[in-house]
Protein backbone atom coordinates (compact mmCIF):
# COMPACT_ATOMS: atom_id res chain seq x y z
CA UNK A 1 0.00 0.00 0.00
CA UNK A 2 1.43 3.38 -0.94
CA UNK A 3 1.84 6.23 1.52
CA UNK A 4 -0.93 8.17 -0.25
CA UNK A 5 -3.42 5.33 0.33
CA UNK A 6 -2.81 5.10 4.08
CA UNK A 7 -5.79 5.91 6.28
CA UNK A 8 -4.69 9.10 8.11
CA UNK A 9 -5.94 9.10 11.70
CA UNK A 10 -6.46 11.68 14.45
CA UNK A 11 -7.03 10.23 17.92
CA UNK A 12 -8.87 12.52 20.30
CA UNK A 13 -8.15 11.16 23.77
CA UNK A 14 -5.11 9.12 22.79
CA UNK A 15 -3.95 8.33 26.34
CA UNK A 16 -7.23 6.82 27.55
CA UNK A 17 -8.23 3.18 27.19
CA UNK A 18 -9.93 3.62 23.80
CA UNK A 19 -7.05 5.73 22.48
CA UNK A 20 -4.38 3.27 23.57
CA UNK A 21 -6.44 0.38 22.18
CA UNK A 22 -6.71 2.25 18.88
CA UNK A 23 -2.94 2.67 18.76
CA UNK A 24 -2.56 -1.02 19.52
CA UNK A 25 -4.77 -1.90 16.53
CA UNK A 26 -2.86 0.54 14.32
CA UNK A 27 0.44 -1.01 15.45
CA UNK A 28 -0.78 -4.33 14.04
CA UNK A 29 -1.64 -2.70 10.70
CA UNK A 30 1.07 -0.09 10.17
CA UNK A 31 0.85 -0.62 6.41
CA UNK A 32 -2.74 0.69 6.46
CA UNK A 33 -2.65 3.66 8.84
CA UNK A 34 -0.74 6.85 9.55
CA UNK A 35 -1.14 8.60 12.91
CA UNK A 36 -1.44 12.30 12.06
CA UNK A 37 -2.56 13.72 15.42
CA UNK A 38 -2.77 12.67 19.06
CA UNK A 39 -4.46 14.57 21.87
CA UNK A 40 -4.61 14.21 25.66
CA UNK A 41 -6.16 16.07 28.54
CA UNK A 42 -3.94 15.44 31.55
CA UNK A 43 -1.63 12.50 30.83
CA UNK A 44 1.05 14.59 29.18
CA UNK A 45 3.86 12.16 30.00
CA UNK A 46 1.95 9.37 28.25
CA UNK A 47 1.28 11.65 25.28
CA UNK A 48 4.99 12.44 25.13
CA UNK A 49 5.82 8.71 24.95
CA UNK A 50 3.18 8.21 22.25
CA UNK A 51 4.60 11.09 20.21
CA UNK A 52 8.11 9.66 20.48
CA UNK A 53 6.83 6.28 19.30
CA UNK A 54 4.37 7.37 16.58
CA UNK A 55 5.89 10.66 15.38
CA UNK A 56 2.55 12.33 14.58
CA UNK A 57 2.58 15.67 12.78
CA UNK A 58 0.45 17.17 15.55
CA UNK A 59 -0.32 16.78 19.24
CA UNK A 60 -2.68 18.83 21.39
CA UNK A 61 -3.13 19.45 25.10
CA UNK A 62 -5.53 21.76 26.99
CA UNK A 63 -3.30 24.67 27.97
CA UNK A 64 -0.39 26.65 26.62
CA UNK A 65 1.99 25.83 29.49
CA UNK A 66 1.52 22.09 28.90
CA UNK A 67 2.00 22.62 25.16
CA UNK A 68 5.20 24.62 25.65
CA UNK A 69 6.68 22.00 27.98
CA UNK A 70 5.67 19.09 25.71
CA UNK A 71 7.06 20.86 22.64
CA UNK A 72 10.42 21.41 24.40
CA UNK A 73 10.62 17.76 25.47
CA UNK A 74 9.81 16.55 21.96
CA UNK A 75 12.33 18.94 20.40
CA UNK A 76 15.00 17.62 22.78
CA UNK A 77 14.27 14.11 21.49
CA UNK A 78 14.38 15.24 17.84
CA UNK A 79 10.65 14.63 17.37
CA UNK A 80 9.17 17.11 14.89
CA UNK A 81 5.59 16.99 16.22
CA UNK A 82 3.89 20.40 16.33
CA UNK A 83 2.17 20.80 19.72
CA UNK A 84 -1.04 22.84 19.85
CA UNK A 85 -3.06 24.02 22.84
CA UNK A 86 -6.69 24.57 23.72
CA UNK A 87 -10.16 23.41 22.80
CA UNK A 88 -9.99 24.99 19.34
CA UNK A 89 -6.91 22.90 18.58
CA UNK A 90 -9.03 19.76 18.99
CA UNK A 91 -11.55 21.09 16.49
CA UNK A 92 -8.81 22.12 14.07
CA UNK A 93 -7.17 18.70 14.21
CA UNK A 94 -10.48 16.85 13.86
CA UNK A 95 -11.25 18.83 10.70
CA UNK A 96 -7.68 18.95 9.36
CA UNK A 97 -7.44 18.28 5.61
CA UNK A 98 -4.67 15.72 6.19
CA UNK A 99 -6.95 13.61 8.42
CA UNK A 100 -9.28 10.97 6.98
CA UNK A 101 -10.58 9.35 10.17
CA UNK A 102 -11.11 10.67 13.68
CA UNK A 103 -11.27 8.38 16.70
CA UNK A 104 -13.37 10.40 19.13
CA UNK A 105 -12.56 9.07 22.59
CA UNK A 106 -12.82 12.23 24.69
CA UNK A 107 -14.97 11.65 27.75
CA UNK A 108 -18.19 13.59 28.23
CA UNK A 109 -19.62 16.67 26.57
CA UNK A 110 -16.10 18.04 26.00
CA UNK A 111 -15.95 15.81 22.94
CA UNK A 112 -18.95 17.41 21.23
CA UNK A 113 -17.20 20.39 19.55
CA UNK A 114 -14.38 18.38 17.93
CA UNK A 115 -16.89 15.69 16.89
CA UNK A 116 -19.03 18.36 15.23
CA UNK A 117 -15.93 19.76 13.51
CA UNK A 118 -15.02 16.31 12.16
CA UNK A 119 -18.60 15.68 11.02
CA UNK A 120 -18.87 19.04 9.26
CA UNK A 121 -15.54 18.37 7.53
CA UNK A 122 -16.82 15.08 6.13
CA UNK A 123 -14.50 12.81 8.10
CA UNK A 124 -14.98 9.16 8.98
CA UNK A 125 -15.87 9.60 12.62
CA UNK A 126 -15.24 6.62 14.89
CA UNK A 127 -17.35 7.57 17.87
CA UNK A 128 -16.49 6.07 21.24
CA UNK A 129 -18.06 9.05 23.00
CA UNK A 130 -21.81 8.49 23.21
CA UNK A 131 -22.24 11.80 25.01
CA UNK A 132 -21.74 13.62 21.70
CA UNK A 133 -24.87 11.88 20.44
CA UNK A 134 -26.77 12.41 23.68
CA UNK A 135 -25.84 16.10 24.03
CA UNK A 136 -25.75 16.95 20.31
CA UNK A 137 -28.61 14.76 19.08
CA UNK A 138 -30.20 16.05 15.89
CA UNK A 139 -27.58 18.83 15.50
CA UNK A 140 -24.82 16.23 15.52
CA UNK A 141 -26.57 13.91 13.05
CA UNK A 142 -27.32 16.86 10.74
CA UNK A 143 -23.62 17.80 10.76
CA UNK A 144 -22.72 14.24 9.72
CA UNK A 145 -25.23 14.28 6.85
CA UNK A 146 -24.46 17.83 5.70
CA UNK A 147 -20.70 17.25 5.86
CA UNK A 148 -20.94 14.02 3.90
CA UNK A 149 -19.02 12.12 6.54
CA UNK A 150 -19.47 8.65 7.97
CA UNK A 151 -20.40 7.92 11.55
CA UNK A 152 -19.26 4.58 12.98
CA UNK A 153 -20.19 3.92 16.61
CA UNK A 154 -17.34 2.20 18.45
CA UNK A 155 -18.48 2.00 22.08
CA UNK A 156 -20.34 -1.19 22.95
CA UNK A 157 -23.78 0.26 23.69
CA UNK A 158 -24.27 2.47 20.66
CA UNK A 159 -22.41 0.06 18.39
CA UNK A 160 -24.96 -2.62 19.33
CA UNK A 161 -27.82 -0.25 18.51
CA UNK A 162 -26.16 0.64 15.21
CA UNK A 163 -25.75 -3.03 14.32
CA UNK A 164 -29.40 -3.72 15.14
CA UNK A 165 -30.58 -0.79 13.05
CA UNK A 166 -28.39 -1.86 10.12
CA UNK A 167 -29.77 -5.40 10.28
CA UNK A 168 -33.29 -4.00 10.52
CA UNK A 169 -32.79 -1.78 7.45
CA UNK A 170 -31.49 -4.65 5.34
CA UNK A 171 -34.34 -6.95 6.31
CA UNK A 172 -37.05 -4.24 6.19
CA UNK A 173 -37.77 -4.71 2.50
CA UNK A 174 -38.47 -8.39 3.09
CA UNK A 175 -40.69 -7.91 6.12
CA UNK A 176 -42.46 -4.67 5.16
CA UNK A 177 -43.16 -3.77 8.76
CA UNK A 178 -41.97 -0.94 10.90
CA UNK A 179 -38.79 -1.84 12.82
CA UNK A 180 -38.82 -1.52 16.58
CA UNK A 181 -35.93 -1.47 19.02
CA UNK A 182 -36.45 -1.61 22.77
CA UNK A 183 -33.68 -0.13 24.92
CA UNK A 184 -33.27 -0.83 28.62
CA UNK A 185 -31.41 1.60 30.85
CA UNK A 186 -28.80 -0.09 32.98
CA UNK A 187 -26.84 1.65 35.67
CA UNK A 188 -29.35 4.43 36.24
CA UNK A 189 -29.69 5.94 39.68
CA UNK A 190 -32.56 4.58 41.70
CA UNK A 191 -33.98 6.19 44.82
Amino acid sequence: MSVSSLQRVCILGATGSVGTSTLDVISRHRNRFEVVALTAHSRVDELFAQCVQWRPRFAAVPDKAQATELQARLNAQGVKTDVLAGAQALCDLAAHPDVDSVMAAIVGAAGLAPCLAAARAGKRLLLANKEALVVGGALFMKAVVDGGGTLLPIDSEHSAIFQCSTATRTSRARRRRKPRTVLCGVGALSF
